[in-house]
């Protein structure tokens, strides 16, 4: 388990409580040591989390200074569990893992009876096999946030083929295809490629400066008619 969730997970079992909960119960929960709780408390009491008890004693959030639940009406708790779907479908491994743990830690904190709406929405993007499950995407993006120069060799429209080297910037979804937005050193200019037209690529081992100009800002601006 992340340290993030981990304290997560914390912070939520004292969440509510009168009594003091002792510390070999929150480990018990935690599946995780004494030392490491009394080290994750004295943390958490550090950043400013008001969470009052000592070892051997228990510990419990101070009264009246509750962290708040997080509160979803039936509406906004179905965007978020259908945005979910879509994403686990359409935006690939990394962010659909993703979107299944951030919603897993909101239904954590939900009321039952919004809890149990959360799995009763008719709103389904199944995941089939596409262009998102064969990594492509992930590999896009990693290499987008690591400034990271590629080499693709790409078909064009008319099935003509060339290999360019691009600054990759963002990726956008048009609902049914995906587009990734660069500098084309080719070109010198920024374009749109379609990764379904990306018959393979690689990194260059290059690493590029992005700016104003020629950065996330300039292609926006572009694409975008100057706004």
């Amino acid at each position: 388990m992340r340290r993030a969730d981990r304290l997560f997970l914390l912070i939520h079992a004292l969440r509510g409580r009168r009594a003091a909960l002792p510390a070999h119960r929150l480990a018990d929960t935690l599946g995780v040591s004494l030392r490491t709780v009394y080290r994750d408390v004295a943390d958490l009491q550090l950043s400013g989390v008001p969470i009052e008890g000592e070892a051997g004693v228990g510990y419990v959030l101070r009264k009246g200074a509750d962290i708040p639940p997080l509160m979803f009406n039936a509406d906004e708790l179905e965007a978020l569990v259908v945005g979910t779907r879509f994403v686990r479908a359409f935006g690939g491994t990394r962010l659909g893992n993703g979107a299944k743990a951030a919603l897993l830690k909101i239904e954590a904190v939900l009321p039952p009876e919004l809890r149990e709406r959360s799995a009763r929405s008719r709103i389904f993007a199944p995941e089939v096999a596409r262009l998102e499950s064969s990594g492509m995407i992930d590999r896009l993006h990693d290499a987008i946030e690591g400034h990271r120069v590629l080499r693709l060799h790409y078909r064009a429209q008319d099935e003509a083929t060339s290999t360019r080297e691009i600054e990759p910037l963002c990726l956008a979804f048009w609902g049914g295809s995906w587009t990734i937005g660069a500098w084309c050193r080719l070109r010198t200019d920024f374009r749109s490629f379609r990764p379904d037209r990306i018959e393979s690529f690689e990194e260059t081992g290059e690493v590029f400066e992005e700016t104003d100009v020629r950065g996330l800002a300039g292609y926006l601006r572009t694409v975008g008619g100057g706004n």
